[in-house]
């Protein structure tokens, strides 16, 4: 047999030790379970939007003013 043959054979075994020493190490942790619901990310959950500093003059529609719905009058 050639070398890369023999190399492909090792390789494949070592994957195959790999893996199921991987399996072995994680199945104890998917076992315990997180009961908490606790995504883990850590910190104080806000849930308000980012307050986004606008340049000067630009406004949100929003925030528009409120103006009256009749016009003025206009003189002649």
């Amino acid at each position: 047999m050639s070398s890369l043959v023999i190399d492909l054979i090792l390789c494949g075994v070592a994957y195959v030790i790999l893996i199921y020493f991987v399996a072995t190490l994680t199945k104890n942790s998917l076992r315990r379970g997180d009961i908490s619901g606790d995504d883990g990310d850590g910190g104080i959950e806000n849930l308000s939007p980012p307050k986004i500093d606008l340049p000067p003059g630009v406004i949100w529609p929003s925030d528009v003013p409120k103006t009256s719905k009749r016009p003025d009058p206009v003189e002649y």
